[in-house]
């Protein structure tokens, strides 16, 4: 589980919408789903979205693989790991890094349950 950036997105998705997408942009549940891409389009306001759309992953390139990793090793391992440490851990530069760092340890409150939700399964994969 939680081996490709697909897989990954998938289950942010379970979490977040629980099956049903729903419109960040207008808060419409239906939606149609592009054949090629992890993307909707609304059929309310008919902007494109993809899960990631309001949340710390969002207008990122980073694959989500190093996203959950890097959130396990910020919120749950070592909370005091350096930006230098964890692009190498990562294998990104320490500009991707920082920018990681700095949205994973400032949350707002409304996503702070998705980090815990994918901290728990990362351990249950563990």
């Amino acid at each position: 589980m939680l081996e490709t950036h697909e897989e990954c997105l998938a289950y942010l998705e379970k979490i977040r919408w629980n099956g049903t997408p729903i419109c960040p942009y207008c808060g419409f549940n239906k939606a149609t789903r592009y054949k090629n891409e992890q993307r909707y389009r609304c059929n309310g306001c008919f902007t494109s979205y993809s899960v990631t759309v309001g949340t710390l992953f969002h207008k990122t390139h980073v694959d989500l693989r190093k996203w959950f990793q890097a959130i396990l090793l910020l919120c749950k391992l070592d909370r005091d790991i350096s930006v230098r440490k964890l692009s190498r851990e990562l294998q990104v530069n320490r500009a991707t890094a920082a920018l990681m760092v700095d949205r994973i340890l400032n949350v707002s409150p409304e996503q702070a349950e998705i980090l815990r939700t994918i901290i728990h399964a990362i351990e249950q994969v563990s």
